[in-house]
């Protein structure tokens, strides 16, 4: 479609359209004018030549009984006193034949015109085409009249005239429509042209325009012209425009308040939860000498008060992503050795089967690549079921050499609905989950850091069950 678009675009098809038009009606005229004119020359050198023929049989003057010679010489009388051209004039008396040329009958003169001839006395004609010739033919009885009124003689007379002068006139009146065709359809090209400029101008600005709204320039607008049809569709999109640069602001205004509020009660809320943490850390050492109810409340409370600092952390982290201030400490590390002082550090060892082959060296941001490790695994944990497996290998595509890092898990998998949103903001596949799941942010930090690396994670489900999470990271840095 793209490629017929790219032949045939909108100023091809008017102009095409536009010339379409032209030559319908430049065809059209020709063939009206043709048929008229040919009528109209055809039928007055009938006229005439009918007229005239009466006019010339009525004023011979005829000594009854006829022979042959008083016959010919009536014959050629009438062929030389024939208009606008010459006849050839044919008579036919009981048996007798004769005529002004060297033949005494005619394959033109048709039966119908014969019957025709005998009954009518005021000449009767026929338009016959023999041979690709036309002919005009004619055809009268000869009259006497003794002051009884008048009487046959039983003499009909017959004129045989070409019409080839005429026809020949018609066909030049065609050739030079013809001939005249293409310099009309030339002519008729430039108001084409024209007509096509003056309606592609606003498409090609309201393409422009489209084009600069999908980059996000929200302020272009069109210059309204005129007062069509297409200086409504200019008016309509500048419109729109501008409600949707006014929309598109005010999102930006909320989502700007709402980062901000994030980021400024993450701050406010950093320093008191530091006293916080301290003090549970103290109750947590004394628990063990209080009484049971009490103790309780103190685990109780000291869990909660660190799920709120990790979330105030995620909080915090979140805000810097959004604000464009994460950036990359980049150094070359051995990336099996960073994935093990990940676990280790977490005491997941004994809960996770790593398979992290030796001498895979990578450019990466170790703290970073130590977040993402750790989300996918504690994710893995607490979402899916053992065994939890990590693996590490190299691939090289188009060129590149990248590190692959698989973190899979035994459960039951990832719903198919939420495949598309697991890295969302506060997600929950499950949301009968309570909020001591986790903070829903784990995953799309996880995201932000593999993008900040220049790379690109996945989640899936595996064919044999359990999910699996993909890393895939330049293997020599962003």
């Amino acid at each position: 479609m793209k490629l017929l678009g790219a032949r045939f675009g909108l100023r091809t098809r008017l102009i095409s359209a536009f010339l379409l038009v032209a030559a319908i009606s430049a065809i059209t005229t020709a063939t009206l004018t043709y048929r008229e004119a040919r009528s109209a020359v055809l039928q007055q050198a009938q006229d005439t030549a009918v007229a005239q023929f009466r006019d010339r049989v009525t004023a011979q003057t005829l000594t009854l009984p006829l022979d042959a010679a008083q016959l010919q010489k009536v014959c050629q009388t009438l062929a030389r006193e024939g208009k606008p051209h010459t006849w050839i004039v044919f008579a036919e008396y009981a048996d007798l034949r004769v005529s002004s040329s060297d033949r005494s009958t005619s394959n033109v003169i048709t039966p119908r015109l014969r019957a025709a001839a005998r009954t009518n006395a005021h000449a009767s004609f026929q338009r016959v085409v023999k041979n690709g010739e036309p002919w005009l033919t004619i055809g009268m009885p000869a009259m006497f009249d003794r002051g009884y009124g008048p009487r046959r003689t039983g003499l009909v007379i017959f004129a045989v005239m070409s019409l080839h002068p005429e026809e020949a006139n018609v066909n030049a009146m065609v050739t030079a429509a013809r001939d005249g065709a293409l310099p009309a359809l030339l002519i008729a090209l430039v108001p084409a042209l024209l007509a096509a400029r003056s309606v592609l101008r606003p498409v090609r600005d309201l393409r422009r325009a489209a084009a600069g709204i999908g980059r996000g320039e929200l302020d272009t607008r069109i210059d309204v012209k005129g007062s069509d049809e297409l200086a409504e569709l200019a008016w309509t999109f500048n419109e729109s425009s501008t409600k949707l640069q006014e929309s598109v602001e005010e999102l930006r205004r909320a989502e700007a308040r709402a980062r901000r509020f994030a980021s400024d009660v993450s701050h406010e809320l950093r320093t008191p939860l530091a006293g916080m943490l301290a003090v549970t850390e103290v109750l947590d050492e004394d628990a063990a000498h209080l009484n049971a109810d009490t103790a309780a409340a103190v685990r109780l409370i000291s869990a909660e008060t660190g799920k709120l600092a990790t979330l105030v952390d995620d909080l915090m982290e979140i805000s810097r992503f959004d604000a464009k201030a994460a950036g990359l400490h980049l150094d070359e590390v051995d990336v099996a050795e960073t994935i093990r002082k990940t676990l280790q550090a977490r005491r997941w060892e004994g809960q996770v089967a790593a398979e992290l082959p030796d001498g895979i060296r990578g450019v990466l941001d170790p703290p970073r690549f130590d977040v993402i490790v750790a989300n996918l695994v504690g994710n893995a944990l607490r979402h899916g079921a053992q065994p939890v497996r990590v693996r590490l290998r190299t691939e090289r595509r188009d060129g590149k050499d990248w590190l692959v890092t698989e973190v899979e898990d035994s459960g039951p998998g990832i719903d198919p609905a939420a495949l598309p949103h697991i890295f969302d903001r506060f997600y929950k596949a499950d949301e009968a989950r309570t909020r001591s799941a986790g903070s829903g942010l784990g995953l799309a930090i996880t995201q932000e850091n593999v993008r900040l690396h220049g790379g690109s994670v996945q989640g899936a489900n595996r064919p044999d069950g359990g999910a699996v999470f993909t890393v895939e990271l330049p293997l020599e840095g962003a």
